[in-house]
């Protein structure tokens, strides 16, 4: 019973109910300050975020040799894959469902928060778009030439990055969270806006549940190992998720989750996961096309058409290999599309972002729990293919 009020998942749990009641009951002066907290934890943990990617898909690639190119292929196809079919199945469900809801919008009212009291600005040292860049290119240039000496000082740059995530990025990330959802329970957004759509989020989280348990009945059915063995692991990463509202900030909570499972190759873990929190973003992908669906009819009184849809989804796709891992990293890099494919105006793209802000947070928790399921499909593949566990 000890170790379990210990563990990271009771502590993040923990964070969120403090954060909710405490943002009911502090004033303005107090929020002042957890607001500014909020800021520098922020920061910190984004500074963090570059270097988790680098010091980890960089070593990966170099350790999987001649077959860092084919592996690199297989996993951004099956990251686009499973973001377009969740799209497909969410474009259905919508055109299935969305007619026959009533739903009543009221998305004013909210209180305002107050200005950050100082500000400890740490910048990134490059995008983490750019970090993913940067690692694919130097791992597998580093490969390609067969450098060894890069090799070498890969290996010891991951050992740094995971000595910083375990005592700096996992310590911090209750706080952080407890911070978040303080300000989300002082606007009124928690109490406010959610009881107004429901019915969608509650249709969306069943989305993800379904999602989720295909991929990873896919996984299981192509790798011959027991999905199981995978996903009861992903606890503690899906609740950093909820709190965190970032693919990016969960990194390193999801590497520890899948390093416990026992059918994951540990190359497979270190290559995948890390691509897959920025390339994999089949929750927020699902959730996107619901809700931009339920807009439509909200607003301009029908659902897109049929071809619309296809193609709004099928380039959905692509912009979320390219999105950042970040809350609302997915809806940010696909607003041209709204605009343009679906045709949405200035309250149209508001209204988008508004609600998808209210539900973030269980889409990121699909897409990472889902990076699971993609890295025991890698695994499964290394292993029919004879490549070698380094």
């Amino acid at each position: 019973m000890k170790r379990f009020f210990t563990s990271l998942p009771f502590r993040l749990l923990a964070a969120l109910a403090v954060g909710i009641l405490l943002g009911r009951l502090f004033g303005e002066g107090a929020m002042k300050v957890v607001v500014s907290l909020q800021y520098v934890f922020g920061q910190l943990i984004t500074f963090c975020v570059p270097l988790i990617v680098i010091g980890f898909i960089a070593p990966s690639i170099t350790r999987m040799g001649s077959n860092a190119s084919r592996m690199l292929l297989i996993a951004v196809t099956i990251a686009y894959l499973s973001s377009i079919c969740a799209a497909f199945m969410s474009t259905a469900a919508g055109y299935a469902l969305i007619p026959h809801l009533s739903i009543v919008t009221d998305v004013e009212g909210l209180r305002e928060l107050p200005d950050i009291v100082f500000q400890l600005n740490i910048p990134q040292i490059m995008p983490v778009m750019s970090a993913l860049a940067f690692s694919l290119l130097l791992g597998l240039a580093a490969v390609w030439t067969k450098s060894q000496v890069t090799c070498t000082l890969l290996e010891e740059f991951q050992n740094i990055v995971l000595k910083i995530v375990e005592r700096v990025v996992i310590p911090l990330l209750p706080f952080y969270i407890c911070a978040t959802f303080c300000n989300l329970s002082y606007e009124g957004m928690i109490t406010h806006q959610l009881p107004a759509f429901l019915q969608v989020i509650g249709i969306v989280m069943l989305g993800h549940y379904i999602w989720l348990a295909v991929l990873y009945l896919i996984a299981g059915a192509y790798s011959g190992r027991s999905p199981w063995e995978v996903l009861r692991h992903y606890g503690p990463a899906y609740l950093t998720a909820v709190g965190t509202m970032s693919s990016a900030a969960t990194l390193s909570v999801a590497l520890d989750s899948a390093r416990k499972s026992k059918v994951l190759r540990r190359d497979m873990v270190d290559f995948g996961v890390p691509l897959f929190a920025n390339i994999h973003l089949c929750g927020s992908v699902l959730t996107e096309v619901f809700f931009c669906m339920t807009i439509s009819k909200m607003l301009y009184g029908q659902l897109p058409s049929v071809g619309t849809m296809i193609l709004f989804c099928l380039l959905l796709g692509v912009f979320a290999i390219g999105a950042p891992g970040v809350p609302g990293g997915t809806v940010m890099a696909s607003l041209g599309l709204i605009i343009g494919v679906l045709g949405f105006d200035d309250a149209g793209t508001a209204l988008m972002l508004a609600i998808f802000a209210l539900q973030d947070s269980f889409g990121t928790a699909c897409n990472v729990t889902g990076d699971g399921a993609l890295t025991l499909f890698l695994t499964g593949y290394a292993e029919k293919h004879k490549i070698t566990e380094l």
